[in-house]
């Protein structure tokens, strides 16, 4: 019996290096975030990106396969793993580990699948569409996160998260201005309700960055009373898209549809370090 349990926690285990590994290889400045939070909380962030980022890739990369049924495949994979509490696949094992430890709730999963589906065909978003996909692509992922972040604390769950929904939707608008051209270009996706692709201007702009700018300072908020081993993670995460958000919103429309905005590695760092600095004398 001691064996085959050791034999299982090596399986557990190598299936969370797994999505650390897909962590790492995907997104420099989301591994960083991670390594800034607490230990305890590194391995249940990665399986959740791991997560997240797999199913992001069938939409968006897999344009040589059939991916509407590599997506479908992909959620009965998801719901199975959930169901059996095990999975070949390392990514779902872990992510299913992370899921039952947290208590994930199962809506936020199917939000996040349905949004993704979303992304299979070309969509002009209304209104109505806009909030449903940014709040299954990117809130829900939020609100995974917060499950980890407050450990079982129903009430403190409760507390924060409108302000993890802020800061999901925050990013992902950002990343719908920063890529609107590829977007438009590569995939034939315009997210914005109301905004023709093909005459974007600056009041257009405008608009879209008042409404971010809400998200952002609903976000702080909530950012200023998590848990302090999230706290300097998130708000490393924060404080990098702001950074990007504030560099977009210097530069005309007509920028941005010909050139994707970055922030430098310089400046990556240096923000790790202002926001540690703040960390330590109590400021975040």
């Amino acid at each position: 019996m001691m064996k085959m349990l050791s034999h299982m926690n090596l399986f557990d285990a190598t299936t969370l290096e797994c999505s650390k590994l897909i962590t790492q290889r995907y997104s420099t400045s989301f591994t960083l975030g991670i390594k800034t939070l607490h230990p305890r909380f590194h391995d249940p962030i990665y399986a959740i990106y791991g997560f997240v980022r797999f199913a992001d890739e069938i939409v968006d990369t897999f344009h040589e396969h059939d991916k509407a049924s590599l997506l479908n495949r992909f959620r009965q994979e998801t719901y199975q793993a959930l169901e059996e509490r095990i999975s070949l696949n390392p990514v779902l094992h872990a992510f299913q580990m992370v899921v039952h430890q947290y208590q994930i709730d199962r809506s936020f999963i199917d939000a996040f699948l349905n949004s993704m589906a979303m992304d299979l065909d070309d969509h002009l978003y209304d209104c109505d569409l806009y909030k449903e996909y940014i709040y299954g692509s990117a809130e829900v992922v939020g609100l995974m996160c917060l499950r980890v972040f407050c450990e079982g604390d129903g009430a403190m769950f409760d507390r924060l998260k409108e302000g993890a929904c802020a800061l999901g939707a925050a990013f992902q608008k950002v990343n719908f201005l920063r890529d609107i051209r590829s977007d438009y270009h590569d995939r034939g996706r315009v997210y914005f309700p109301k905004v023709d692709y093909l005459s974007f201007c600056n009041q257009d702009k405008e608009e879209i960055e008042a409404e971010i700018q809400q998200d952002f300072d609903k976000a702080y908020q909530g950012i200023l009373n998590l848990p302090r081993g999230a706290r300097l993670g998130v708000y490393l995460a924060y404080i990098y898209y702001l950074k990007l958000f504030k560099k977009i919103k210097q530069l005309p429309a007509a920028h941005i549809l010909e050139e994707r905005v970055r922030v430098p590695d310089n400046t990556k760092l240096a923000l790790l370090v202002g926001s540690y600095i703040k960390y330590q004398l109590n400021s975040i």
